[in-house]
């Protein structure tokens, strides 16, 4: 049986994944009012990412490693940083041990605060460890050194 990777590939899926835009305009107007701002801030703040939708939700990825994304979640908008761990940020929770990742959650708008968000992604870009090559070393991190 063929690997879903290749069975993508082979279908040429980045044509029917759906957008980030479509994401957008399937949430309701609340949350579509954070996640629009997080949208806009994300691509002004991170030129060289690529974004797309990956595991159902945006995320921003720069040289193929995922960097930030956002999600719907009960809690309200979930943005995760992968690496954000060590951010040392108290507004960023930590979930676990053996990932990297931080979190903070937002139910309104005015919760998002710009200023910290732009510090953030500056960490983001300068803080990562390397999720892209995380299979192929059987679930071991490595800091990537940029």
């Amino acid at each position: 049986m063929r690997n879903k990777s290749y069975h993508c590939q082979a279908l040429n899926c980045s044509q029917h994944a759906p957008s980030i835009q479509t994401y957008l305009s399937n949430l309701s107007e609340p949350d579509r009012i954070i996640c629009d701002w997080l949208f806009e801030i994300l691509n002004r703040e991170l030129p060289m990412a690529e974004s797309k939708i990956w595991h159902r939700h945006p995320v921003w990825f720069i040289q193929g490693n995922p960097i930030v994304g956002f999600s719907k979640q009960k809690k309200g908008i979930r943005l995760m940083f992968w690496s954000g761990a060590d951010f040392e940020e108290e507004a960023l929770h930590v979930r676990g041990n053996k990932f990297k990742d931080a979190s903070i959650f937002y139910t309104e708008i005015s919760e998002v605060n710009p200023t910290a968000l732009t510090k953030w992604l500056q960490k983001a870009i300068i803080i990562q460890w390397d999720y892209k090559n995380i299979v192929k070393r059987k679930g071991k991190l490595e800091r990537i050194i940029t």
